[in-house]
C-alpha cells in the first residue's frame, strides 16, 4: 500500500520495505551498475509502491557530485545526432549515469539557458554541440564550478576544453576531388550556417581542392543555408537558376543533400547522371535513399562514444589538460556521385 502522499518517503522507508539496505537503496536510486538486476528490480518495485521520488538535485548537493549528465545538440531531426547520442549512451550507460537532451535550435540565448538550467540542476558534465553564437560567459561560469564541457562535431574557438570532431578540411577535399576526378569544373558547395566551424573548415576544404587542380572559385556556386531538406531544395533551386550551373554539388551534410536530390527528382533529373551530389555524415537514410547518396563519413557514433568516453575521464580526474581527438572521414562512394 502507498504511504499517505502527506509523508515524504525516504531511501529509508524504500530499503526496509525491499529488505536490503539503505546503502543498496541508494545506489539503485543513482542507477549504479553495481547492484544485481534482481536487486534493482525489488528496489524500483518498492519505490513505485511507496510512491519514492529520488531528489536527484538534493542528492548532487550532499555529495558535490553528480551521475547526471547534459547533452545539448542543434537540432533532433538530423539524424547524425541521433547517432551522436547512441555513441554517448552506447559508453555512459555501463557507468550508470543518466543522459538529459537538450536542443538549441541554433539559438544562442536558448543555449545559454539550457546550459545555466543544467548548471543549476548540478549535472556532472556536459557534451556540447555549440551554436554558433555562443556566449564564452557560460564557458566560464562552468570552469568556476569545475564542471567539464566536452565539445563535439563543433567547436567554439578560444576556449581551453576538450574536442572530439573529424578533420573536416580533409572531409571537404576529399568529396571534392572525387568530383574532380569524374570530370567535373563546375562545383557548387551548398554550405551550413555560416559562423560554424564544421561548415567553415569543409569550404576551407573545399576551396582546397579546387585551387590544387587549377579550377577558379566562383562565388555564385556558394550558398550558405541552414542544414535543412527544406533549404537544401531552394538551395539547388538557386543553384540551377546562375547564368552557368553547377554539373556537380557538394553539400554540408546528407540532409542537405537528400533535399537536393528530392528537388532534381521532381525536375526528373536523375541524381549521378543528370547531375553528381556528395554529402556529408553518412546517416543511415544515405545508403536506403534513391539513389543512394555518395557522402563523407564522419563517424557519429564513434565521436559519441569517444566524447562520452573522454567525459568519464574527467569526471573521475583520470585526465588533466585539455584533449583535442580528431578523426579522419572516409570518402563513401555510391550512386549519386
Amino acid at each position: 500500500m502507498a504511504q499517505n502522499n502527506r509523508t515524504r518517503v525516504t531511501l529509508e522507508n524504500v530499503a526496509k520495505h525491499a529488505g536490503v539496505s539503505r546503502a543498496t537503496a541508494s545506489l539503485v536510486a543513482r542507477n549504479s551498475p553495481l547492484i544485481p538486476e534482481k536487486t534493482a528490480k525489488k528496489v524500483i518495485q518498492s519505490m513505485k509502491e511507496l510512491g519514492y521520488v529520488y531528489d536527484r538535485v538534493a542528492a548532487n548537493l550532499r555529495s558535490k557530485s553528480s551521475n547526471t549528465v547534459g547533452m545539448i545538440i542543434t537540432e533532433i531531426s538530423n539524424p547524425f545526432f541521433s547517432e551522436l547520442l547512441a555513441g554517448v549512451h552506447e559508453s555512459l550507460d555501463k557507468g550508470g549515469y543518466s543522459v538529459v537532451l537538450g536542443t538549441t535550435f541554433e539559438n544562442g540565448l536558448r543555449q545559454d539557458r539550457i546550459l545555466s538550467a543544467m548548471l543549476e540542476n548540478r549535472a556532472g558534465g556536459i557534451i556540447l554541440s555549440p551554436v554558433s553564437d555562443i556566449s564564452e560567459a557560460v564557458f566560464k561560469q562552468y570552469r568556476e564550478w569545475d564542471v567539464p564541457i566536452i565539445q563535439i562535431a563543433r567547436e567554439f574557438p578560444g576556449f581551453d576544453c576538450d574536442y572530439i570532431g573529424i578533420n573536416n578540411i580533409l572531409g571537404g577535399q576529399l568529396a571534392v576531388e572525387h568530383l574532380i576526378k569524374k570530370g567535373h569544373k563546375r562545383i557548387a558547395y551548398l554550405g551550413g550556417p555560416l559562423a560554424s566551424s564544421a561548415s567553415q573548415d569543409r569550404k576551407k576544404g573545399y576551396e582546397l581542392a579546387l585551387e590544387q587542380a587549377g579550377l577558379q572559385i566562383d562565388e555564385h556556386l556558394v550558398l550558405n543555408i541552414s542544414a535543412t531538406r527544406e533549404e537544401g531544395i531552394k538551395g539547388i533551386e538557386q543553384l540551377l537558376g546562375v547564368t552557368e550551373p553547377p554539373t556537380a554539388v557538394f553539400c554540408y551534410n546528407d540532409v542537405v543533400a537528400l533535399g537536393v536530390m528530392l528537388y532534381l527528382r521532381r525536375r526528373n533529373l536523375v541524381p549521378g547522371m543528370d547531375i553528381d551530389i556528395v554529402g556529408f555524415d553518412n546517416i543511415p537514410d544515405a545508403e536506403s535513399f534513391y539513389p543512394s547518396l555518395t557522402t563523407v563519413s564522419s563517424f557519429p557514433r564513434k565521436v559519441g562514444k569517444l566524447a562520452a568516453d573522454l567525459l568519464h575521464q574527467r569526471l573521475n580526474g583520470l585526465v588533466s589538460e585539455p584533449q583535442r581527438i580528431i578523426l579522419d572521414p572516409e570518402l563513401v562512394i555510391r550512386e549519386s556521385g
